[in-house]
């Protein structure tokens, strides 16, 4: 079984913010599937389904961002489930808007719920995929900015990464992280 997680922070107030790009990638994930994602379980809004012929537990961590491993760990451990049958969907600041970047492995770099999902799972050997989500503007609070709304500019091309994330992430369980890196670390061209 995969876990596919996609990082944000819950409640209304959070709603399509930079930091939440996991949530709408997981939602583009379900509504394609037609998985049901609103069982409360581990910490989070989880739901079960099958993608491609692999079962998958879609999950959206409950417990705000910097707390995201509190709830990955509760469902690796019930579930069995190893770091390599992880995929975790997540911001990137220093990604333009759009962008993905899929790492099999890595450091935090910086990001509060990876830094806490290694913290709880005792490694950072699990697939992610970085959607990028812009820098910050000079002298903005980098809080300030992650928890802001995209563009209307911005939104487009946001929801198209949010799909292409989505896609990514089944690539990686149907043919293989290697291919998925291939044909997604490539940089986009961005509409003038």
């Amino acid at each position: 079984m995969y876990l596919i997680a996609g990082l944000g922070n819950p409640t209304k107030e959070y709603d399509k913010t930079r930091h939440n790009v996991g949530f709408a990638s997981i939602d583009v994930l379900a509504d394609k599937y037609g998985i049901d994602i609103s069982e409360r379980k581990h910490k989070a809004l989880c739901g079960k389904g099958v993608i491609e012929g692999q079962k998958v537990l879609l999950v959206k961590p409950q417990t705000f961002m910097n707390l995201s491993g509190e709830s990955i760990r509760e469902a690796v451990d019930y579930y069995k489930i190893t770091p390599e049958e992880i995929i975790v969907i997540y911001d990137d600041i220093s990604l333009e808007p759009g962008q993905l970047r899929i790492r099999l492995k890595g450091s935090a770099g910086g990001h509060n719920g990876i830094k806490n999902i290694i913290a709880q799972l005792g490694s950072q050997e699990f697939p992610r995929i970085k959607v990028g989500v812009g820098a910050k503007p000079p002298r903005m609070d980098l809080a300030a900015y992650v928890l802001s709304r995209f563009s209307a500019g911005e939104q487009k091309l946001m929801d198209e990464a949010f799909r292409d994330a989505a896609d990514a992430a089944v690539m990686m369980m149907t043919e293989g992280a290697e291919r998925a890196m291939n044909h997604y670390n490539t940089k986009k061209k961005t509409e003038e």
